[in-house]
């Protein structure tokens, strides 16, 4: 696990570097070409192959640092629904999709990216599953009571649970392998077809909330998996509903760094089309010299964590150094020593991991600067 933790962060950061920039030019170009272009499926299919490779690095990591995430109260019908559209727009329409999402089923808590993992790790198998024959792709969500002889582990405490259950019509298992599903790295796919890390990862997940997962299949009839997750009752709608957020710019004035030129140039097409005047530097020591040479020219400054001379979190103490309430936004591929909250104790003021999609990039500048 170590070795592969260390292989992981290795690779993490300089991978997702290479995703940033084809992220970031074919939401572009997406944006640009007319809906009924024929280069749109073309476009939308790098757009989301980036994504899903993006979630391939998440995951290694995930998987190799075994590392908690914040759990945060939340309602899971829309993160569910989010990815089956997801998953809709890339399995052939040989599969059915149906899905049952009861609107009563409790909030938990949990990490929306988690949850997305789920269900897209599960519904890709049950599409691998079905991939050569087509048949039908059941999603469900209820709120079930268990009992002190229901629960499915002895770890599990009775109560109400949010059941997701993921079922497809493909060709099934028998118990040998059902028992060494979650194993790492244990595929029954193909060369190119699968890692055999989706499951453990959706594993380790679930029992980390306090969870269980079982699967059920036979030979000829298909497979169903069932995920519990705790609920927590008596909230108000108030504290787990979230509110769409409709991309917005702005005209501030940014000092955009990264030692990366293909990044810095994506980068700041994106900010200028999103109204922002953008300043770039590709070394660290170089955006230093600007800041100093006029600290009141900028808004805001958003830099790479990892430069040679001079790393992020050592330039945001610099810049702080000479104006004290400079608003900071850090993004890295990959930091063992940096972290959320790392950096709001230097006074940074937001932290992101690439590859950043646009809007998430845009909603984080603008809470940046609207708290400022």
């Amino acid at each position: 696990m170590e070795a592969i933790g260390t292989l992981a962060g290795g690779i993490a950061h300089d991978f997702n570097n290479i995703l940033f920039p084809i992220l970031g030019y074919a939401d572009m170009l997406i944006e640009d070409v007319p809906e009924d272009s024929p280069f749109l499926k073309g476009l939308n299919g790098i757009y989301t192959s980036a994504l899903r490779a993006s979630e391939l690095v998440k995951q290694i990591l995930t998987f190799s640092r075994q590392e908690g995430s914040e759990l945060t109260l939340m309602k899971t019908q829309p993160i569910i629904k989010e990815a089956l559209k997801l998953i809709r727009s890339t399995i052939p329409a040989t599969i059915k999709i149906k899905h049952y999402i009861r609107a009563d089923c409790n909030a938990i808590k949990a990490d929306p990216t988690q949850i997305h993992q789920i269900v897209m790790n599960l519904a890709t198998n049950a599409y691998h599953a079905m991939e050569k024959t087509g048949g039908e792709l059941k999603v469900s969500l209820k709120e079930i009571e268990l009992g002190e002889y229901d629960v499915i582990t002895p770890d599990m405490i009775p109560g109400a649970y949010a059941c997701l259950t993921i079922a497809d019509t493909g060709k099934g298992m028998n118990k040998n392998l059902t028992e060494k599903i979650f194993d790492p790295f244990f595929t029954t796919k193909e060369i190119g077809k699968g890692t055999g890390m989706g499951l453990s990862v959706v594993h380790g997940i679930v029992m980390s909330m306090n969870g269980a997962i079982q699967v059920y299949s036979e030979p000829g009839k298909g497979t169903q998996f069932h995920v519990y997750l705790p609920v927590e009752k008596n909230l108000s709608e108030k504290q787990v509903t979230h509110s769409k957020i409709e991309i917005q710019g702005g005209t501030e004035r940014i000092l955009l760094v990264d030692d990366e030129e293909e990044i810095i140039a994506m980068e700041k097409q994106i900010l200028e089309r999103l109204g922002y005047q953008v300043t770039s530097r590709t070394g660290s020591v170089e955006a230093l010299e600007t800041f100093w040479a006029d600290p009141d020219k900028f808004d805001l400054v958003i830099t790479d964590m990892a430069m040679p001379n001079m790393p992020g979190d050592k330039l945001a103490t610099g810049l702080i150094e000479i104006r004290s309430d400079i608003p900071i936004l850090v993004c890295t591929g990959f930091s063992e020593t940096m972290s959320e909250e790392k950096a709001a104790s230097l006074g940074i003021k937001g932290f992101l991991m690439k590859p950043i999609v646009k809007k998430d990039l845009a909603r984080k500048i603008r809470e940046v600067l609207d708290e400022n």
